[in-house]
């Protein structure tokens, strides 16, 4: 019997931007009805490389086929016409839409002149079934958590007929019980003869989940893996030359001395809804505070109101001996207050911009940004080197676009901006969301030498491991309270995602 062809198949791919070679002569074959994983260091190519096999790129050199039949993609239109879907790490849903609207955004359904939205919701209910997505179509997406709304951009994909997924970091955001819950919803595509293109940097989750890997290094293959055999540590030697990190610390540098005050601080919505409730915790010099919570429940209007961002409702902020629950943003930042936001597109840069001006956002009073009222370029373009040098921000220089570098190297940049003019506290939401073992273990030992020099650091994370191994102090946040305080040496990933979900007795 003639073996079918495979599901993809890339063979010599190269892509070249201005001043950079993104993919060299890359090769990649994928089995129908596997799972196959790619995994690689920060801008070693990975995501250019999947989003020329879904047509926002078309490849300067090399072919591209797809169960057997060369394509020439001009779009990622013409990719979803042939079958391929793409979830993005970042998830693209209205929040305002329900589940079944933002389904067939885009693709709506018709029966003559008139939508047909009964013909989709029969279709959506026998995606949901047949794959255990479990989605409630009249369910507004505002209203759903990290998992489900992964579930939704599935089902969105499935909706308009991929049979080959890529799916981009996605349990970047999830808790250990979400993560099994999808590893589930992959089987039942597995079994149903669909393909999955699974990129991660977990790599002890790409062993887990994966059929076979693939392994990028600067821009091109360096080899292939089984699963089955190969070990976490090996995998991270494939793709940066060193071993496996931990973000493992127990010696403490706790001191007595409070750098950050929040007492009774409360937040709530335009329609009264409590986001933050009653909320009190200290942080001192030495100490890494970690806050542990699914997405939604509080955490991100918590760093919002520290930060001056989001109005209190009640409640009190003291820096160090200072009342500042009134004090501007600006003045919080001036008196020494860095902040790694969550979602480094919204919060933490102007993608259009160079990244010497990326390196003065939020510190443009201060020196070397500054000559008297004036912004120093030189200044701005020599600081922008140094970071990019201690950091190994891999960019052409100083002038580049950040949109043009890869996440990771965009994260380093922050790291290395708000690490900086020495604060006195940190706070630091997701710091290595979307970073490789590498740069991970780089942002790591960051935290670890600052917090031992006497920083006061608020972790946020959605990486338990990271949570349990860096934190003093570690809390859980449930609908906008702080519902457990756990002991960071005794406490497992899993224990922890119990109480995340509010499962805990």
């Amino acid at each position: 019997m003639t073996e079918s062809p495979p599901a993809v198949e890339l063979r010599g791919i190269t892509k070249r931007f201005p001043g950079v070679v993104a993919n060299s002569d890359i090769n990649l074959v994928v089995r129908r009805g596997e799972v196959h994983a790619i995994v690689g260091e920060n801008g070693a190519g990975k995501s250019t490389l999947m989003k020329t096999l879904y047509g926002m790129h078309r490849p300067d050199e090399g072919s591209i086929s797809v169960n057997g039949n060369e394509v020439h993609f001009k779009s990622p239109a013409e990719a979803i016409a042939t079958g391929i879907g793409m979830v993005h790490q970042h998830f693209m849903l209205a929040d305002n839409l329900t589940v079944l609207e933002n389904i067939v955004l885009g693709s709506e359904p018709r029966s003559g002149l008139t939508l047909d939205f009964a013909g989709a919701r029969r279709k959506l209910a026998e995606i949901s079934t047949s794959y255990g997505l479990d989605l409630e179509p009249d369910e507004l997406v505002e209203r759903l958590g990290v998992g489900d709304r992964q579930r939704v951009e599935i089902a969105k994909v499935l909706y308009r007929g991929a049979t080959i997924l890529i799916l981009d970091e996605p349990t970047a955001v999830l808790v250990p019980q979400e993560v099994d819950e999808l590893f589930g919803n992959l089987a039942e595509l597995k079994s149903d003869g669909l393909t999955v293109i699974f990129i991660s940097h977990k790599l002890d989750e790409v062993r887990r989940v994966a059929d076979s890997i693939t392994v990028i290094r600067r821009g091109t293959t360096v080899g292939t893996a089984d699963p089955k055999t190969v070990t976490a540590k090996q995998l991270a030697e494939m793709m940066v030359g060193s071993e496996l990190p931990t973000p493992e610390t127990r010696d403490t540098t706790v001191t007595d001395d409070v750098v950050l005050g929040v007492d009774d601080v409360t937040v709530l919505s335009p329609t009264g809804r409590p986001l933050v409730d009653s909320v009190s915790l200290r942080v001192r010099r030495g100490e890494v505070v970690g806050i542990a919570g699914v997405e939604g429940n509080g955490q991100a209007e918590l760093v919002e109101a520290i930060m001056g961002l989001h109005e209190l409702s009640a409640g009190q902020l003291t820096f160090g001996a200072e009342d500042m629950t009134h004090w501007s943003t600006r003045r919080r930042r001036e008196a020494g207050v860095g902040f790694i936001p969550e979602d480094r597109h919204r919060q933490g840069m102007l993608l259009d911009a160079p990244l010497w001006e990326n390196r003065i956002l939020g510190h443009q009073t201060e020196a070397p940004m500054v000559k008297g009222i004036f912004i120093d370029r030189k200044g701005s373009r020599r600081d922008c080197a140094r970071i990019m040098s201690e950091y190994d921000v891999r960019a052409p220089g100083c002038d580049t676009l950040a949109v043009a570098l890869s996440g990771g190297n965009q994260q380093k940049l922050i790291v290395g901006r708000e690490m900086s003019g020495a604060p006195k506290l940190l706070i630091a939401s997701h710091p290595t969301r979307g970073v490789d073992v590498g740069a991970q273990a780089a942002i790591w030992e960051l935290l670890k030498d600052a917090r031992s020099a006497g920083l006061a650091i608020i972790l946020i994370s959605a990486d338990l491991d990271e949570l349990i191994g860096l934190s003093d102090t570690l809390y859980v946040m449930l609908r906008g309270r702080l519902v457990a305080r756990l002991d960071p040496s005794d406490v497992t990933p899993e224990q922890l995602g119990t109480h995340m979900t509010g499962a805990a007795a």
